[in-house]
């Protein structure tokens, strides 16, 4: 990781790149379709009918804005001031939808009949299947295999909604191979089908375009907390890496703020070093993943290593460009958090604020203890997703039960 140098850009460029990370690699029947995106992706969504129509069914629709909410017992135990953004109190239960209305409509004003999307939690699943319910569009979800019996409610959901849900069978049967699966589906049907990219990730203008829906999340925190704190800038913001599309859409409004320091937060698994993990930035190296140049964890052959997390939406082999660059930068400090830490920081925040959230996001607050906050200091945290169950896992409800029981 670099030093933090002044007058550094953390938007992408005009070739869509954010530094060294970014670009658009893509198979050559793919390149109409992502060309077609590059250079409308901008001017449709700063028409003032779109916004009006976005911003309408994010209101109305969505439930936003989301609460900024002070966890006063949960500050009292670290010893700062905490607020927690809902977003597990958007329609679907999860900030995922932000990004699908947008691309929802991107899509029809692209002429595009036909959706495709990956997941992995489930969550951008059931976001996706939502919004192609809402507009009367054909649905097609990939999910890993493994996903689809550790996340059987979020199946269950997408499947009430009319999509229809297919396996990824190959390599770790999880969050990489739907990815995969959905991109070749793409390729195979360019012409009226639009993919719906859950994170900030794949090729340019994905990262950016999924970004900027997302910000409404950081725009909101600084309307709220001006309104709370008299301040708009907390002084620390923490979210859960996996892509990243949260946390991207937290920091955005943050990005060019150097008092503001930004913390992600990935999956450790088993152990940064157990051979079970997904923490990439510890792990990974610079490479060619999903369509963009970024850091992954790869062996040195350039041959993708598996990911290991209890949790279905952080198990994933790499991060967004906009992150790797954050990250080389110095711009955001990246910890990590295991499967252990992440169960007992869930487990926590229920039994002391009455809100229950899924592992994902209890990896953002198993760290509050290492980020070096002090009394005096405002950590916004969270963006919760809805818990889902955390997915039925037998493992998680037996941790449960053993905490219960002590």
């Amino acid at each position: 990781m670099e030093v933090l140098e002044e007058n550094i850009s953390f938007q992408v460029d005009e070739n869509g790149y954010y530094g060294q990370f970014g670009g658009a690699f893509v198979p050559e029947m793919l390149h109409p379709n992502v060309e077609e995106l590059r250079t409308r992706y901008l001017d449709i969504m700063a028409d003032p009918g779109f916004q009006a129509e976005f911003n309408g069914l994010l209101r109305h629709y969505v439930g936003r804005p989301t609460p900024l909410y002070l966890a006063k017992r949960l500050s009292e135990k670290f010893g700062t001031t905490i607020y927690l953004k809902r977003e597990d109190l958007c329609h679907t239960g999860a900030h995922k939808v932000n990004n699908t209305i947008g691309q929802i409509l991107l899509a029809q004003r692209l002429g595009k009949k036909r959706i495709v999307a990956e997941t992995g939690a489930g969550q951008h699943g059931v976001a996706t299947a939502t919004v192609c319910a809402l507009m009367g569009v054909e649905c097609i979800v990939y999910m890993g295999e493994l996903d689809i019996e550790r996340q059987a409610p979020n199946v269950a959901r997408m499947k009430m909604l009319g999509a229809e849900v297919r396996p990824a069978t190959c390599g770790s049967k999880t969050l990489k191979d739907a990815t995969n699966e959905a991109m070749r589906h793409w390729i195979n049907n360019p012409a009226d089908t639009h993919y719906i990219i859950g994170s900030v990730v794949g090729p340019h203008p994905y990262p950016d375009m999924v970004t900027r829906f997302q910000s409404v999340i950081s725009a909101e925190m600084k309307t709220q907390l001006k309104e709370q704190t008299g301040n708009s800038n907390p002084d620390f913001v923490v979210a859960c890496v996996g892509g990243g599309s949260n946390a991207a859409g937290a920091f955005y409004h943050y990005l060019d703020e150097p008092s503001v320091q930004l913390i992600a937060v990935e999956a450790a698994g088993q152990g940064v070093d157990s051979g079970h993990s997904a923490a990439t930035t510890a792990l990974g190296k610079p490479g060619v993943l999903h369509g963009s140049r970024t850091i992954l964890m790869q062996t040195e052959d350039g041959q993708v290593v598996e990911p290991y997390s209890l949790s279905a939406g952080l198990d994933y082999p790499g991060i967004g460009p906009v992150h790797a660059h954050l990250f080389q930068t110095g711009r955001a400090r990246f910890l990590s958090a295991t499967d252990d830490e992440a169960l007992k920081a869930s487990f926590e925040l229920a039994r002391i604020e009455g809100i229950i959230p899924a592992l994902e996001t209890s990896h953002a607050l198993a760290i509050l203890d290492r980020i070096g906050a002090g009394k005096d200091d405002v950590v916004v945290a969270g963006y919760l997703y809805e818990v889902s169950l955390i997915g039925c896992q037998l493992s998680v409800i037996r941790f449960f039960n053993s905490l219960i029981q002590n």
